[in-house]
């Protein structure tokens, strides 16, 4: 039954967003090319509506039940809407931010979703008491954003969420749960779907309608596949979601640097320093594609491995992330801190020959 309503999520997606791609262009839900963008032409944006109606004729079919589903199928309805008016008439930040956090408080408060403690390593644990819900509710509201955020090529944060979703499902598959792997498996087959016609050239843009619910499911998913409260579920998802997560987590950092509002726009993002570097717009959507497919394959490993295992294996990691988040010069051109500290070690180290 769950592959026959795969197949029908993924048909779905390519009869729908056609449909879509007019309505778009009717309502004046277009994307307007600017210094900012990539496109050159004036694109439909409402392609994420095709993609979620496509979900919920899977999510009809099969019929998943669990305490957190209504919750967050109503979340997701808020998600979609927020994102609905927001490629239409452009909403301001603050309504944007409203409506994700309705959407998280529905979740951690009727689906009881909060992670109340975690499980240290070591031994002993930490309880995050009153801080559970708010910081559930980050969790959330931060990679809602962070998919958006990568939303800025064609394909790529239908393709990265798809890669993410999937290795989600696999890890679910393992662990057993079968409602994670359901509802997994028919939001990555309605967005490979849409993304016939989102790959480049694309025919229409996803828009905040498709950014923000693609992030808002991801974000639930990885909070109810690794809900086991132990420091190794805490880290899963974030290393599956390791190309949004660090390219969010860099923004940050380079807009600190150059002491920018955290909210201003740029043109620095990790697929923009890609195109820098010389690699055509379909390269670097691939090139991205198999990044996250990396971080998937790392977060395998990472859940298998023993706690030292798992530590060298963050490490290892971390260090690669930083080296190429240098070279292509994602925070600044002259942010270079290990590079610069291994050749001063190596000019060093000839000296002392």
């Amino acid at each position: 039954m769950l592959y026959l309503t795969m197949a029908a999520s993924f048909l779905a997606a390519i009869i729908l967003t056609p449909l879509v791609k007019q309505l778009a262009f009717k309502i004046g839900a277009t994307d307007k090319p600017n210094h900012r963008k990539v496109h050159q032409n004036v694109m439909p944006r409402l392609g994420g509506l095709a993609i979620y109606l496509s979900f919920l004729i899977g999510i009809f079919l099969i019929g998943p039940e669990g305490k957190y589903h209504w919750p967050f199928m109503i979340g997701s309805l808020i998600i979609i809407a927020t994102g609905f008016v927001d490629d239409i008439k452009e909403i301001s930040p603050r309504v944007k931010l409203a409506g994700q956090v309705a959407a998280a408080l529905i979740v951690v408060v009727a689906g009881d979703m909060n992670v109340t403690f975690i499980n240290l390593p070591f031994g002993g644990e930490i309880h995050f008491g009153i801080f559970s819900i708010p910081l559930t509710m980050i969790w959330i509201i931060g990679i809602t954003n962070a998919i958006n955020l990568i939303d800025g090529l064609d394909g790529l944060a239908g393709g990265v969420s798809t890669i993410a979703l999937l290795t989600i499902a696999g890890m679910a598959f393992i662990m057993g749960n079968q409602y994670v792997l359901a509802v997994a498996l028919i939001a990555a087959c309605s967005t490979i779907g849409f993304l016939f016609y989102n790959f480049h050239p694309a025919k229409i843009f996803m828009g905040d309608t498709g950014a923000l619910f693609l992030g808002y499911i991801v974000a639930i998913l990885s909070l109810l596949g690794f809900k086991n409260v132990t420091f190794i579920s805490l880290i899963v998802p974030i290393i599956i979601l390791g190309v949004p997560i660090s390219d969010t987590f860099f923004a940050i950092v380079r807009r600190l640097v150059n002491k920018q509002p955290l909210s201003a726009p740029d043109k620095s993002h990790l697929h923009h320093c890609l195109l820098k570097t010389g690699f055509t717009h379909r390269q670097t959507v691939l090139l991205i594609y198999a990044m996250s497919a990396m971080f998937g394959l790392t977060a395998f490993i990472f859940s298998f491995a023993t706690v030292w295992g798992s530590l060298i294996v963050i490490v290892a990691m971390l260090i690669v992330i930083e080296l190429f988040v240098e070279k292509i010069g994602l925070v600044r051109d002259d942010y270079k801190p290990l590079i610069k500290a291994y050749r001063e070690f190596k000019t060093v180290l000839v000296r002392g020959r």
